[in-house]
């Protein structure tokens, strides 16, 4: 499969957000991370932020918070192609992809690195991707979890669709996340607060590593 490099604008600096999302066009998309306060321990951005965004790339949009479903509409008028939503904050997710797909959007599902595969492969067959969170939602520059890598190769015995990594993702932990069975890719503070390479740069060089 392809693997693509799917820079989090998480990372960026908001005070020149348009220009640092311009810095990763060569990128196959962008992922917009939006946070509560109650799912996780932090809150982020919301859809307002999201539609300012001008960008040629598709969006997919990492929702962690509570009660999902209350805002796929917003975030797929703000121009969402993909709309993750997390096992964790559902006792029954499939309405939920539901409502996305009805969007015209993609549904994901995403795991913290704690929760077992069998939370969600009952709704393997519903969704069109799969995010194994590689650090605890939340913040960005944390460190990888190398304990997830399993979780990710039995992952993939049974998903043939898209297996997305998020945390800790450089160019040494990507590989051995690929080596494991994912192809999607999320970079965050390895591409825009890396001191010797800029974000293109940092692009170019995962393009040489995956071709």
């Amino acid at each position: 499969m392809k693997i693509q490099i799917i820079p989090s604008i998480l990372s960026a600096d908001f005070g020149h957000l348009q220009d640092e999302v311009d810095r990763v066009s060569s990128a196959d998309s962008i992922q917009v991370d939006v946070m509560d306060g109650h799912f996780v321990p932090n809150i982020s951005m919301g859809p307002a932020i999201q539609k300012s965004i001008r960008t040629k790339l598709p969006i997919e949009t990492h929702l962690m918070v509570s009660n999902p479903e209350k805002f796929i509409d917003a975030f797929a008028d703000a121009g969402s192609r993909r709309i993750i939503v997390h096992g964790e904050a559902l006792e029954d997710p499939l309405p939920v992809f539901e409502m996305i797909h009805r969007r015209g959007c993609e549904a994901g599902l995403a795991i913290n690195p704690d929760t077992p595969l069998t939370r969600i492969t009952p709704y393997l067959d519903a969704v069109d991707m799969v995010l194994c969170m590689t650090v605890f939602p939340g913040f960005g520059g944390q460190s990888f979890i190398p304990s997830v890598l399993p979780k990710i190769t039995e992952l993939r015995k049974m998903f043939k669709k898209d297996i997305e990594v998020d945390g800790g993702i450089n160019f040494e932990t990507a590989r051995r996340c690929v080596d494991a069975g994912a192809n999607l890719l999320i970079v965050g503070s390895f591409l825009y607060r890396n001191e010797e390479l800029t974000p293109q740069q940092v692009i170019a060089k995962f393009r040489e590593r995956f071709p």
